[in-house]
């Protein structure tokens, strides 16, 4: 198991991702990331994370294997629905879920079940 730290680290990095899924960080979602993150209590960690992010253009690709990574790492958490349903609203927050934004979420959520599934089931 990773600490809770690195837990909300990583979930800046996945919003990062569903926010830049589309091509483009629109200031709807930067608004709604903010309404999202409001009083959680780790706010600084996810938006450094995901400040970091957007400032360093990591490959998506990269970044999306070091967070699957890290969540089959940690294991099963209930933190992973408030994520999952956090990652719907901002792909809402403009209006229409593009659907590179929806795929990525499917596939976050697929790809986490499959690995914990796995693990359980040596």
């Amino acid at each position: 198991m990773i600490g809770r730290h690195r837990l909300y680290q990583t979930f800046g990095e996945l919003l990062y991702l569903v926010a830049i899924a589309d091509g483009v960080i629109s200031k709807e979602e930067i608004d709604e990331l903010n309404i999202i993150l409001k009083d959680h209590p780790e706010l600084e960690n996810i938006k450094w994370s995901f400040n970091y992010e957007m400032a360093n253009n990591t490959s998506v690709d990269l970044l999306y294997k070091r967070i699957i990574e890290t969540y089959t790492d940690n294991g099963p958490d209930e933190a992973y629905d408030f994520f999952i349903k956090s990652l719907e609203q901002l792909a809402k927050s403009d209006g229409v879920v593009d659907k590179s934004e929806q795929d990525l979420i499917n596939k976050f959520s697929s790809d986490l079940l499959t690995r914990f599934k796995a693990t359980i089931n040596f």
